[in-house]
This record gives structure tokens, C-alpha cells and sequence, in this order.
């Protein structure tokens, strides 16, 4: 227990304890005289000269205690005086700085047994152990420190809980009452499984019911008192109210109102079977009243001061507790105090990481300066059956600029579907060709290798210039016949996946990278190209746009150009929702396409009908097509079971009008052009995600005729899936969906998060910290040019939670 006075009162407390021992041994006098002249103006003290002279305390008790022996002449008074001044002492050791600390009167004591720290396994923290660890790691917590530092998904204010009377359909409340009855039952269709409850306030009824979660009918008893926070509907049928798999928290008979659970706000974390919030509360409240360590300040003053955040352990205390008064709003929104700590923390570290990684890069490796003649690229503009656009030519000079320089470039290359990246991008590396360097196109996955490699053979054509695909499955002769090529430096351009970072490859003079990033690509493997070459220059190019706060931090250790525009005359797309009872008037739209001598696209989101799903599948759609609803024209299948050489097959029919009705999976998201091709109908749209649809949807209106595309969905449709939908609809700008996406989905699923090479972000929200993130961004990098190295004092406690944070992903070190 931690006694009141270790924060007022120290002196007056130890004192009143020696008087009540009564007069010291003769040969401890000495040892007394040390200690009392310790505590001398020892509560004006700040927090560090507390704990110094507290340890200095102990040392003389220790001291004392060793050189006195067996004390069976001290009276047990004495002695239980002076154990008392000791066990205070320790106390004071671990005492947190001014405005860093519990309330007075909350416990803190030093842990027993293993010595808890902020890095310890979070298995050593009372009320876990190991077993209930591991559910721990399945919400991300790994560490003590992980642990203080769960976000809340949200909060209720069960300080104002609402009458069953006063609840509205449509929002989500929270109540409170008893289990009146409650049972399981089984629905007649779907032989479902439904627990249902009634609670009762004490005037009013609610209904909740759980699908499938038998397993309820032990947790509640009749007479229990229960907290519910759910989405209030109207009970079908029936008068009054219900909620359909709310959330609870059943309190324990005689509960306090002023209990962590209930009588205030409370947290809601993110839970998982076995482990709930109130379980993830009381054991939070049971460390943050004894934390066994001090939270250290690692923010800059600065910092601090700005954005006026509150110290580290008054931050954790907050979050997990608010304190009366507390806002409700502000923290529903994330903005208060405590949150604000905890987000700035999490974006000054990650933008310090991207900002080191940048410099490095700048400073730390010398790049090539290419001395271009422009030969070869302007073969590739005199070539080209259109002219460059404004935002083209501009992305090639910042490129260009780039390239003279004598640092490598790292630049991120992003731009709508259509606006000409491709383009841009072999612009680049025959400027790398023309200076006797050799580049390097990597992408994801087969597919889109061998599309990227028939499209710069395309476009090569009149500059003469040699291509090599490198690929698995190739036949020996071919690939040593290719491996040597680069080696020797007779292949100046190589497209390829995983395998250009082979061990067995390698090139004479690598000088440019082009990744086609597509949200599938890491640092690890880029840093890993380019240790193939010389400081080789890095593009990245990216199938989508990227909304500019996702730029900052997943790519924040690049400098961005951007195509905001697209190539004069092209046609834009409309979008149309169609639901499966509107079938017959679609193929009937399609049907005039074809009949005017166009084609059309009809995409599957899956290769094979299952018995769980009701998915078209491919192979079938494209039977039933050809047999019942165009049997007239040809219909051509393309999916990822086929072998390279029968889908090529089947796209090369297609691109020369042979083939008038494709049917595909997603395999065609990145193809060959036909500009013929103006109709797209795709089939469950809602099984889409938003940027695919968008890739997909670049796939028509490359021609003069524009283009339709007709999203066909179920009636019943999820609010996610159903704003999915509608962005299509509204807007095929992409830069407008990456944001809508953004909003939806969030920066992982986007990403792909451990494949993008940063790491999740815990307490930031890219959508609601937008401007937050620029402001930190600016911070970050002003430190790191000013102090490249973290070696200044304040800068210190930043870079040793830089190595700890980030040191997986490579974040933590220059270079």
C-alpha cells in the first residue's frame, strides 16, 4: 500500500515514526542522525532529488541492518517503526515526477517476485499468467508496455444511463437492468441457434437477442444485473424494443456505483473469446494503481508544449479511466488530452523513422548522376500515337531532375488508372539505357509480368532496345541465356517478380528500379534490389492512387509526383447499380453494345462455384452465356487456373475482335488495351473492393466510344457494401475512391500492412488526423536534419523508443 505521505508529507511522517521508536541504540545514533538529516526539506524536493535521497535512506537502513546482527534487545515497536520507514523509502524509489502519478491515496508497490518493466511479457502482470496471455496476443498485446498502451475502440458513459423508455431506434445505447428470463432457441428456417433475454429497468421491457451464441444461456442467471450496449431496432411484431448482439457487462451482486464498470465512463476494448473488457479493466486498474516502473517521457518539451499533452503516466491513466468530467464527445472523437498524447507519440515516431530512412538515403549513399542524350527517348516520343500530357511532362521533369543529381532518387510515382504511368516510367529507364545503365522492373505477381512485359516490348518496338522477362518455370536455356544477359550487360531492361532478388541474379550496371508497388511490395524487398546495384535510383509506381495522408506514412520516406490528369479524349466511364432482378433489361444493354460492333467484359469474383457460396462462378457464367444469352458471338474465359500460353491465347483473340464477350476473373485488372471494349459488367459487385473495381473499371473506354459499367449486386446488401457501391456510382476519380476507400476499409486492409513495411498504426486514424499527421511530419523531419543522429539529450528517450518501437521494420537506424 502506498502510504499518503511518499507525496505530501514525506519529512513529518518519518519523523513522527522515530519519536514513537523512542531513544536509538548508542551505536545507531549515527545511522539516525544520517537519515534525519536526509529528510530535511525533503518534500520541497522535485521528484528526482526525492528518490535520491530515498535511496540513499535505504542504503543506511540496509548498512545498519548488516552491521547490527540479531536485534533482540530492539523493542518490537522500534522495529516495526523502522520496517515501516523503509518500506516507505522504497516506495518513494519508484515515485513518478510532479503531475505524473495516481491520485493520492491509490496504491503503488514495488512488484514481487520478477521485476516488471515496461518490456516485460505481459504474462507477469497480476490477473494474466500464461494462458490468458496468449488471448492477450490475439488483440495485438504482447508487452506491459502494449498493454497500457490498448486504444479503447470506444466508450460508454454508464454515469447516464438511459430508461428503456427513452431509447431511440436507430442509435446505439446503453442501459442497464436485470435479467428477467432468458433461453435458447431454434429458428424454423435456418435452424439457427437465437439466446434471447429480457431485461427490465424496473418499469420498461428490451429484448436482445445473440445468433449462435448458445453458449450465452450460462453466462446470465435471472436476477442478475446487466449492462447492454447495442443498435436499438424496433422489436418486429411486437411492441417495444430490442438489440441484436449487443455488447454486456454483467456486474457482480452488490457492485458499487462507484465501481471501474459502472457509475462512470468506461472503455471498450476490442475483445476476443475468453477475454472481456471488464476483465481487460480490472486487470488495467490493478497495474495503472501499481505500475512498478516509471512511464518515461520521451516527447521533446517542445512537443509536449504545442500540442499540450499531459505527461506519459497521466496520459495512460486517462485513456484507460477518464476522470469525472471528462468530455464524452471529445473522447468519442479521440481528442482529448490523453488521446492526443498517445497519437502524437505513435506519428512522431514513425515520421522520425521515414524521415532517418529518407536522409540516408540522400546522404549516406552516393547515387549516379546520369548523363543522358536523349536518343532513346526521343525515338519513344516520336513514336507514341499521342501526345504527353501537361502533368506527364511535368512528372518526367521532377524525375529527371532527380536522375542528374548526384543522390538517389526515391520517389513514389502515383496517378489514376489511364493518366499514363507506364509511359512515364519507361521514359525513365531508357534515360538510365542512354547513360549505359541497366534497369529493373519488379512487380507482384506473374501475371502482371508478363502484361508489363508484352506492353514495353510494345512500346520499345521502335527504340530497338532488348527486354527480358525473368520468370519461374522458365526452361534452363532460357533463363541462363537471360541471367547472363544481365550479368554481361546486353539486357539493358529486365521485368520480373521476387526472382530479380534471387541470389543467382545479378546485374553489370544497375542504375534505375522501377517497382510496381501496387500495395504488394515492402521496404525489405526494395532495400533488397537495391543492394543488387550501384545505389540504384527507386521509382515506385502504384496500380491506384494513394490518399495523401496514407503518402505520408506508408510512403513517407519518398518524394511524390503525382498525374492528376489524363490523356486528351478519353471518354468517360458511367456506372450504373443494377440489382439481380434487373438481369434481363442488362444483357439486353449489352446485347446493343455488341450488336454496334463493340465488346464487352463480364468479371467473376471467384474461379469455381462452392456449396457455401452463391457466387457466379466463371466457368459457369461463361457457358450459360454463350449457350443461352449471346449464342451468336463468341465468349472467351480467362481466369488464374489457366496456364500463361492459353490465357494469352484467349486475350490475343480478344484484342483482335475474335473473341467479342470475356468472361474473367480478377486476372484482367491490369491487361492488355481494347480500346473496342466498352461494357464491363461485374458480377456480385459487393464481393469487389473499391480500388479493384476502380482498376477494373480503367479497363473500358480506351476508345472513341467511351464506356458503361454495370455493377450487379443482391438486394440485400451491407451499409459497407452499399457505400462501396455508391462511390463507384458517384465519382470515377480515383484519387476521390482512395479517400472513400480509406474511410471504409482503413490503412491495413488498403496496404496489406506487414507486407508495406510499416507498422500498424495503433492509435492514429489517417482519415481523422489528416492535418495532425502534416504538422507531425514537419516536426519529425526539422528534428532529423537538425539532430540526424538522436544524440541530443532531448532527443535521446526518442531514439531508444525508435529502436524498440520500429526495429523490426528497419525504421530505427540510418541507412
Amino acid at each position: 500500500m502506498r502510504h499518503p505521505s511518499v507525496v505530501q508529507g514525506m519529512e513529518k511522517f518519518v519523523r513522527e515514526r522515530f519519536e514513537a521508536a523512542g531513544k536509538p541504540l548508542p551505536k545507531e545514533e549515527a545511522a539516525w542522525a544520517r537519515l534525519l538529516a536526509l529528510l530535511d526539506g525533503f518534500d520541497s524536493l522535485p521528484a528526482e532529488g526525492r528518490r535520491e535521497r530515498a535511496r540513499a535512506a535505504l542504503e543506511i537502513i540496509d548498512e545498519a541492518a548488516k552491521t547490527d546482527g540479531p536485534r533482540s534487545r530492539v523493542p518490537a515497536s522500534q522495529a516495526a517503526q523502522a520496517a515501516e520507514v523503509a518500506q516507505v523509502a522504497q516506495v518513494a524509489q519508484v515515485e513518478r515526477p510532479e503531475g505524473d502519478r495516481p491520485a493520492a491515496g491509490a496504491a503503488s508497490k514495488p512488484a514481487a517476485g520478477t521485476r516488471v518493466t515496461a518490456e516485460s511479457p505481459v504474462q507477469y502482470v497480476k490477473g494474466i499468467g500464461p494462458r490468458r496471455a496468449e488471448l492477450f496476443g490475439r488483440i495485438g498485446v504482447e508487452t506491459v508496455a502494449d498493454l497500457l498502451a490498448l486504444f479503447p475502440r470506444r466508450y460508454e458513459d454508464r454515469g447516464r444511463l438511459k430508461p428503456i423508455r427513452d431509447l431511440r431506434p436507430g442509435r446505439f445505447e446503453t442501459v442497464a437492468g436485470e435479467v428477467l428470463t432468458k433461453g435458447v432457441t431454434i429458428t424454423p428456417r435456418k435452424k439457427m441457434k437465437l439466446f434471447e433475454m429480457i431485461l427490465f429497468d424496473g418499469r420498461d421491457y428490451l429484448t436482445a437477442v445473440w445468433f449462435n451464441q448458445a453458449y450465452l444461456d450460462k453466462v446470465f442467471k435471472p436476477g442478475q444485473k446487466v449492462i447492454l450496449g447495442g443498435v436499438v431496432q424496433p422489436r418486429p411484431g411486437h411492441a417495444g424494443f430490442q438489440m441484436e448482439n449487443p455488447e454486456y457487462d454483467v456486474l457482480e451482486p452488490g457492485e458499487p456505483d462507484e465501481s471501474i464498470h459502472t457509475g462512470r465512463i468506461v472503455p471498450i476494448y476490442r475483445e476476443t473469446a475468453g477475454l472481456t473488457s471488464r476483465q481487460i479493466r480490472t486487470i488495467l486498474d490493478g497495474l495503472i494503481e501499481s505500475v512498478p516502473f516509471e512511464v518515461p517521457e520521451i516527447l521533446p518539451a517542445s512537443v509536449r508544449g504545442e500540442f499540450r499533452l499531459p505527461p506519459p503516466f497521466a496520459a495512460v491513466r486517462d485513456l484507460h479511466f477518464p476522470p469525472e468530467g471528462t468530455d464524452f464527445e471529445a473522447l468519442a472523437r479521440c481528442d482529448t488530452p490523453a488521446h492526443r498524447r498517445f497519437i502524437v507519440e505513435e506519428l512522431l515516431l514513425l515520421e522520425i523513422g521515414l524521415a532517418r530512412r529518407k536522409r540516408a538515403v540522400a546522404d549516406e549513399r552516393k547515387g549516379i548522376s546520369f548523363k543522358a542524350d536523349g536518343r532513346l527517348t526521343g525515338v519513344l516520343r516520336a513514336s507514341l500515337p499521342f501526345a504527353l500530357t501537361q502533368a506527364q511532362e511535368r512528372v518526367i521533369g521532377e524525375i529527371s531532375a532527380d536522375m542528374t543529381s548526384p543522390h538517389p532518387m526515391n520517389r513514389l510515382l502515383q496517378g489514376d488508372v489511364g493518366s499514363g504511368k507506364t509511359v512515364v516510367a519507361l521514359h525513365a529507364m531508357l534515360t538510365a539505357v542512354e547513360s549505359g545503365w541497366q534497369a529493373a522492373l519488379m512487380v507482384p505477381t506473374e501475371i502482371l509480368a508478363d502484361q508489363h512485359a508484352r506492353n514495353l516490348r510494345r512500346l520499345l518496338a521502335p527504340v530497338d532496345v532488348p527486354l527480358a522477362l525473368l520468370r519461374s518455370g522458365m526452361k534452363k536455356k532460357e533463363r541462363e541465356a537471360v541471367l547472363e544477359g544481365l550479368a554481361g550487360g546486353a539486357i539493358p531492361i529486365a521485368v520480373g517478380t521476387h526472382a530479380l532478388i534471387q541470389d543467382e541474379v545479378a546485374f553489370r550496371a544497375l542504375g534505375l528500379v522501377v517497382v510496381d508497388e501496387q500495395h504488394r511490395f515492402g521496404v525489405i524487398q526494395r532495400a533488397t534490389l537495391q543492394k543488387k546495384g550501384w545505389s540504384p535510383d527507386v521509382l515506385v509506381m502504384t496500380a491506384t492512387p494513394i490518399p495523401r495522408t496514407l503518402a505520408m506514412t506508408a510512403y513517407g520516406d519518398l518524394d511524390v509526383s503525382v498525374i492528376d490528369g489524363k490523356p486528351p479524349g478519353r471518354k468517360p466511364v458511367r456506372t450504373l447499380l443494377l440489382y439481380e432482378s434487373q438481369r434481363r433489361r442488362l444483357e439486353e444493354a449489352v446485347r446493343r453494345e455488341l450488336a454496334a460492333g463493340r465488346q464487352a467484359y463480364v468479371i467473376c469474383p471467384l474461379v469455381e462455384e462452392s456449396e457455401k457460396s452463391d457466387l457466379k462462378a466463371a466457368v459457369q457464367t461463361a457457358d450459360r452465356l454463350s449457350r443461352s444469352v449471346f449464342p451468336e458471338y463468341k465468349v472467351g474465359l480467362v481466369h488464374g487456373r489457366m496456364s500463361s500460353a492459353e490465357k494469352d491465347a484467349v486475350m490475343s483473340d480478344f484484342a483482335a475482335g475474335r473473341v467479342r464477350v470475356l468472361v474473367a476473373t480478377t486476372v484482367i485488372e491490369v491487361g492488355v488495351d481494347v480500346p473496342n471494349a466498352s461494357v464491363m459488367v461485374l458480377e456480385h459487385a459487393e464481393r469487389f473492393g473499391l480500388a479493384q473495381m476502380h482498376q477494373l473499371r480503367g479497363r473500358i473506354g480506351r476508345g472513341e466510344h467511351g464506356g458503361v459499367c454495370y455493377l450487379l449486386a443482391p438486394p440485400h446488401l451491407s451499409e459497407e457494401a452499399r457505400a462501396r457501391l455508391s462511390a463507384m456510382v458517384r465519382t470515377d476519380d480515383g484519387f476521390v475512391l482512395a479517400e472513400e476507400d480509406l474511410v471504409l476499409r482503413g490503412p491495413g486492409e488498403i496496404l496489406g500492412t506487414r507486407q508495406s513495411g510499416i507498422p500498424e498504426l495503433r492509435a492514429a486514424n489517417l482519415m481523422r488526423d489528416a492535418k495532425l499527421i502534416e504538422r507531425i511530419r514537419t516536426i519529425a523531419f526539422e528534428i532529423v536534419a537538425r539532430d540526424p543522429g538522436l544524440s541530443e539529450a532531448e532527443h535521446r528517450p526518442l531514439a531508444s523508443a525508435l529502436a524498440k518501437r520500429w526495429s523490426a521494420l528497419d525504421l530505427s537506424r540510418i541507412g
